[in-house]
C-alpha cells in the first residue's frame, strides 16, 4: 500500500489532504506541532478508513527536528511514497509590526521545510523510480503583498526547477497554487475577505481533490481556482493573467456554483489512480533456452 506523508497535517488543507487520502487507501505518516492533536487525528481518521497511521510531532522551524522528518522520509524499510509540504502560516501585522524572529521561524516553516523535506524525498524517490512531491505554494505568490508572499513565489519556482530536474526519474513535483481559503493559516495572519472577489475563497475539500488529481498526472503547477495550462501545456493564460481574471464578475457567477458542486468529499469514497501507487513490476517470466541453476 502506498505511504504519504503530510505536513501540517491537523488543521486546513493537511488535515483534509490527510482525510483524503486515508479514503483512497493511503497509509499516512502525519506531522505537526500538537503531539495532542496529532494522536487525536489519526484515532479518528483510524475510526473511518482501515489505513496505517504514523504520528511523527514536529515543528519545521526547528532544524533538528526538521531534520528528523527528512530522516523518515529516507527510510527504506517503510518507503514514502507521497510528500506533501503543507507546512506554513500567516503572521498578523505589516513587515515592521512583526518582530524579525517570528519572520525567521516562518521563513524556516515555509521555504527551510520545502528544501530539506523535497531533498530527503526525491533522493529516497528517485532511488526506488516511483514518487511524488506536492508542495502547496499559493496565488499569494503573484502578488507584492509582504514576506508571505515572496516565500510562496519561492516555493513555486523551487517546484518548477525541480519538476525539470526530476524529468525521466519517474518522481514528479507538483505545486498547489489555491486562492483564499478559510483555514487556521489565516486565523493568525491580517487577511480578510473584504475586497477580494467571492471565488478567490475556496472549499478545502475541493482544492485538496484538484491537487491530487493534478499530481497524479504530473502537472507542475496545480491552480483549482481556474483552468491554467502550464509551459509543457501548450498555449494559455499565465498565472499573473489569471490573478487579473479573477475579478471578472461574470467568472465568479460562473464559477462559485462549480465550486459549490464540487467542494464535497467525493474523493475519500473514489480510488485515486496515481502513479505512486503502483506496486513493483513482477519479474519477467522465462523464456525457453534460459540457462536454469
Amino acid at each position: 500500500m502506498a505511504r504519504a506523508l503530510v505536513t501540517g497535517s491537523t488543521a486546513g488543507l493537511g488535515l483534509e489532504f490527510a482525510w483524503q487520502l486515508a479514503g483512497t487507501g493511503h497509509d499516512l505518516v502525519l506531522v505537526a506541532r500538537d503531539e495532542a492533536r496529532l494522536a487525536t487525528v489519526a484515532e479518528q481518521i483510524r475510526h473511518v478508513h482501515d489505513v496505517k497511521i504514523e504520528v511523527l510531532p514536529a515543528d519545521l522551524s526547528h532544524r533538528r527536528q526538521l531534520d528528523r522528518v527528512a530522516r523518515r522520509l529516507t527510510d527504506p524499510v517503510a518507503p514514502i511514497s507521497l510528500l506533501v509540504n503543507n507546512g506554513g502560516y500567516g503572521l498578523r501585522g505589516g513587515f515592521l509590526d512583526v518582530p524579525v524572529e517570528d519572520h525567521e521561524r516562518q521563513m524556516g516553516t515555509i521555504m527551510r521545510a520545502v528544501l530539506v523535506l523535497s531533498h530527503a524525498a526525491a533522493g529516497a524517490m528517485v532511488h526506488r523510480r516511483r514518487g511524488a512531491i506536492l508542495n502547496v505554494s499559493s496565488l499569494a505568490g503573484y502578488t507584492t503583498s509582504g514576506p508571505y508572499a515572496a516565500a510562496r513565489s519561492w516555493v513555486t519556482v523551487f517546484t518548477e526547477s525541480l519538476a525539470l530536474e526530476l524529468q525521466g526519474t519517474g518522481v514528479t513535483a507538483t505545486a498547489l497554487l489555491p486562492g483564499f481559503l478559510h483555514t487556521e493559516s489565516h486565523d493568525g495572519a491580517a487577511i480578510t475577505g473584504e475586497g477580494l472577489p467571492r471565488v478567490t475563497w475556496m472549499k478545502a475539500p475541493y482544492v485538496v481533490e484538484q491537487a491530487l488529481r493534478d499530481t497524479a498526472k504530473g502537472k507542475v503547477l496545480s491552480i483549482p481556482a481556474v483552468r491554467h495550462r502550464g509551459p509543457g501545456d501548450g498555449a494559455g493564460p499565465g498565472p499573473r493573467g489569471v490573478i487579473g481574471r479573477l475579478a471578472s464578475a461574470r467568472m465568479q457567477s460562473r464559477m462559485a456554483q462549480r465550486r459549490l458542486d464540487s467542494a464535497r468529499r467525493k474523493a475519500s469514497r473514489r480510488r485515486l489512480k496515481a502513479p505512486w501507487m503502483r506496486t513493483a513490476d513482477p519479474p519477467a517470466p522465462a523464456t525457453e533456452g534460459d540457462d536454469e541453476d
